[in-house]
């Protein structure tokens, strides 16, 4: 029985020794060697914190295979790896290692003098020190015969809608079965060749990983700069001759829109997996146009449930303005929708997304009180401990018996005696032609709903598309074109600064 995530990589370094496992603009490593390197990582960790187990070591991460060594060194050491963003500004980082109290920092010999000025007083290894170091054989399988599968392999932080970072911490199990489901339901080749465009600081990131590691498939990780520039970007996916991407719906967005695909098409490109936000079928039709016969997925999931719950497998057409569905719950999951009432809803009605099976997290890092709002035993039945990890996002079923994505619980409003949901809005306003994105909120003060939207649609077809398909309470008050959107470090886009910038600019 597997019980730890680095099976996955050592089975593949015996299969495919001399195969590249990552690639990035400096450097490619064979599956050898990243087996080598993250032993030797974690030789140098345990003789560094001696006896020290199931605790959090941070690594400042970036886009770099180096990045990867390090969170697989830090599992051979029998703790779990916090990647965190080697940009974040200094007070930030320190928020950061102050909440988490980690054993130990990895960085890269670069990196160092982001360390310099913060309190953290844990031990500093750098990358470069640690991959050549000698490999402690007995030192590793003494630490592995005391894992097991619950325990924690890495903590993603998020700060969601708050603002506030909490660290999310995800089992070995959990991440043993979303590979297993990765695996089982798209059979991965170990030919094909993976496109990376998630940061490893953010959970989405996971997926690659497993799918690199479980099927011994190589990891390109691609320069962030070129998701700037799409027909470059579609060049390098030629360069590399990149099968499969798993991207942030905002990357599949800006490339769709650029318009790139009249002049170039990826020529390789066999499967096409989205996350992160809802994506509107409009953009998503683009990419089926010029590339017919590749597979495409929507997925969904919050990090607290191991990246991902639900999928939808894009098996017919749908109309511009339609969302596209995220489908139905990944095996070894249940997901369900609840009413406010916490009665299980079967219908049309809309509900709060709650998820329950082993890809639900172990909850928040040291937030016992955090953890116990949402982590909750089962509002269906009180017979035994059944962890359900209610999400805050709300959904409805369509007809086709898919979940549909529908807004977050904080976005419904009360205006004027009516109950609204902003993300219905957006759904309409998004739906419009020419409008690539956009963000509806409350101005609380001056009771008025707020939309903004980017792309070329002018303000009043947008106002006439949204009287013929909107009751007249739900029309937004003030709506503004922005050229562009903040985005996170996450690829989404950023509500919380935009309420910071409306604010700023209407106090």
């Amino acid at each position: 029985m597997l019980i730890n995530i680095l099976a996955y990589l050592e089975q593949s370094a015996a299969r495919c020794p001399q195969k590249n496992a990552l690639i990035d603009e400096e450097e490619s490593i064979t599956f050898s060697e990243l087996e080598r390197y993250a032993q030797a990582l974690g030789s140098s960790i345990l003789a560094a914190i001696p006896g020290v187990m199931r605790r959090p070591v941070a690594v400042l991460a970036d886009r770099t295979a180096a990045t990867v060594v390090s969170l697989l060194g830090v599992v051979y050491s029998g703790n779990f790896y916090v990647p965190l963003d080697n940009r974040l500004p200094k007070e930030r980082l320190q928020l950061m290692l102050d909440k988490m109290q980690p054993a130990m920092i990895i960085c890269a010999e670069k990196d160092l003098q982001l360390l310099e000025g913060t309190s953290c007083l844990a031990p500093c290894l750098v990358y470069e020190h640690g991959i050549r170091a000698a490999v402690n054989t007995e030192a590793l399988d003494e630490v592995r015969d005391l894992m097991i599968d619950t325990d924690p392999v890495y903590m993603i932080y998020t700060s969601g809608s708050t603002g506030t970072p909490k660290g999310i911490v995800v089992s070995h199990r959990s991440m043993i079965d979303l590979a297993e489901w990765l695996d089982k339901t798209f059979a991965f080749a170990e030919d094909e060749i993976l496109g990376n465009q998630t940061p490893f600081y953010f959970d989405a990131s996971v997926k690659d990983v497993c799918i690199c590691l479980k099927k011994g498939v190589t990891m390109v990780i691609i320069p962030a700069k070129l998701f700037m520039f799409p027909l470059l970007l579609i060049d390098y996916l030629n360069r590399h001759r990149i099968t499969t991407i798993l991207w942030a719906t905002s990357a599949l967005v800006l490339v769709a829109d650029s318009g790139v695909f009249t002049r170039k098409i990826p020529l390789y490109l066999r499967k096409v997996f989205f996350a992160g936000e809802a994506m509107l079928a409009k953009h998503l039709n683009t990419w089926r146009k010029y590339l017919p016969q590749a597979l495409y997925v929507n997925l969904y999931g919050p990090t607290e449930v191991t990246v991902d719950c639900t999928y939808y497998v894009v098996d017919r057409e749908l109309a511009d303005d339609e969302p596209v569905p995220i489908g139905r719950a990944c095996s070894n999951m249940e997901v369900f929708l609840l009413d406010e009432q916490n009665r299980l809803i079967t219908g049309e009605e809309q509900g709060e997304i709650c998820v329950r099976g082993t890809g639900v997290a172990l909850g928040y890092y040291r937030e016992p009180e955090r953890t116990a709002e949402v982590f909750v035993q089962n509002p269906l039945h009180n017979d035994y401990r059944d962890p359900v990890y209610r999400t805050g996002d709300l959904a409805r079923y369509n007809a086709y018996g898919e979940l549909v994505f529908c807004g977050r619980k904080d976005q419904q409003i009360k205006h004027r005696g009516h109950r609204i949901e902003l993300g219905e809005i957006e759904l309409v306003a998004g739906g419009a032609p020419r409008v690539t994105a956009c963000v509806c909120f409350y101005d609380q003060k001056q009771e008025k709903i707020v939309l903004q939207y980017t792309g070329t649609a002018n303000r009043s077809e947008l106002v006439k598309i949204m009287g013929r398909k909107l009751p007249k309470y739900m029309l937004p008050h003030v709506i503004v074109r922005k050229q562009s959107f903040p985005y996170n470090a996450n690829g989404k886009i950023d509500r919380v600064k935009i309420m910071e910038l409306y604010n700023e600019e209407n106090c």
